[in-house]
């Protein structure tokens, strides 16, 4: 009986180890995807934040010290050019031109008596000549105060809206006192800033390319209807930011956009020999992106990258690959620091087209 139970014990005991040896073996049969990034022409999409300005913003002010006496228009009304928008009392002003013309009267018929006796040669040349400037002078004098009278009535200078009122009906204005603004939306300037290399890529490519047209992004997270066109670059780069400022001008038929809303325009680039890899194949560490290297001896070496450009499922890398190095595609947490590892090489080619990847 003894003997029975020390020979099952042991049959048990084989069993179990011969289990645990088999686990092993499973264990290291296990094998991972690994790929290499894949180098090829393509397109990336940069996105800017940007600033949205009337093609004209102006400050409509008082030209003229007075009462406000009327106002002919409303906050955000559309204004044609000329229309009438604010009348400052007028009273003084028309004293000053009734004034004026009465002088200007008067000294006409001096000026009318004093030629018809130099004509009779009873007067000298000199003095019709100094009536004739008195005459001059008045009459400067009465456009003086036909300007003055003019300037108490503000009209729009082009078709635009108006923003809200500065002053109210009845407040005494000072001469350059704001009165309210008015914008051209007919068309919009989209001002965004490009980095120095992204500057240098559209220089390069902007004329081969065709890449003045770009998309604007509004802050709906709906891409506005119309493109615009890329049409002036500043002249200088901003020493702190390294950033140079870039205008697109928008259409804008329907009014959507207004003066000092915000976006993002998104300009299409070209890359060429760009080195793509897919996102999943990346892991983060304090704000940097690493991958995965498979060395020459089968063991994991964690590398860190710098990112070019993002897109659906993939990254474009500036530095830390090239494009023969394998990095590991899956299992990723399932790994460690010099780990050896048993994988299989999928084709970088096959890996980004069964990403839902556009690329060209």
């Amino acid at each position: 009986m003894n003997r029975m139970l020390i020979l099952t014990s042991l049959c048990a005991l084989l069993g179990l180890a011969s289990c645990g040896h088999k686990e092993e073996e499973k264990e290291e049969e296990i094998k991972y995807q690994v790929t290499s990034p894949l180098k090829r022409d393509t397109t990336i999409t940069n996105d800017y934040v940007s600033q949205i300005h009337s093609i004209q913003h102006i400050e409509l002010r008082a030209l003229e010290k007075g009462y406000l006496q009327k106002i002919f228009v409303d906050e955000g009304q559309y204004v044609r050019k000329g229309q009438l928008m604010f009348q400052i009392l007028p009273i003084q002003y028309q004293a000053e031109l009734l004034k004026a013309q009465a002088e200007a009267n008067f000294v006409d018929v001096e000026y009318k008596n004093t030629k018809l006796l130099a004509d009779s040669n009873i007067v000298s040349k000199n003095e019709l000549a100094l009536a004739k400037a008195k005459l001059d002078k008045a009459k400067a004098e009465v456009s003086v105060a036909q300007i003055h009278l003019g300037f108490t009535e503000v009209r729009a200078p082009f078709d635009g809206i108006m923003d809200h009122f500065q002053v109210r009906l009845g407040s005494l204005v000072n001469e350059g006192d704001l009165l309210t603004t008015l914008s051209d939306n007919s068309k919009m300037w989209v001002y965004f800033n490009v980095p120095e290399a992204e500057y240098l890529n559209y220089k390069t490519h902007a004329q081969e390319e065709n890449l003045s047209s770009v998309n604007l992004l509004m802050a709906n997270q709906r891409v506005y209807d119309h493109p615009g066109v890329v049409q002036t670059i500043e002249a200088d780069f901003n020493n702190e930011t390294g950033n140079i400022a870039f205008r697109a001008t928008f259409p804008n038929p329907k009014g959507l956009l207004r003066h000092g809303e915000t976006g993002n325009i998104q300009m299409t680039l070209p890359m060429k020999n760009a080195l793509i890899i897919p996102q999943k194949a990346t892991f983060e560490v304090l704000e940097k992106k690493y991958v995965y290297i498979v060395d020459k001896d089968n063991k994991i070496r964690s590398r860190e990258i710098t990112i070019a450009a993002e897109m659906p499922h993939i990254f474009v890398v500036r530095s830390g690959l090239n494009k023969d190095d394998k990095i590991l595609l899956e299992g990723l947490r399932q790994v460690k620091e010099n780990e050896k590892i048993q994988y299989t090489f999928v084709k970088p080619e096959s890996v980004i087209s069964n990403l839902s990847l556009y690329a060209e």
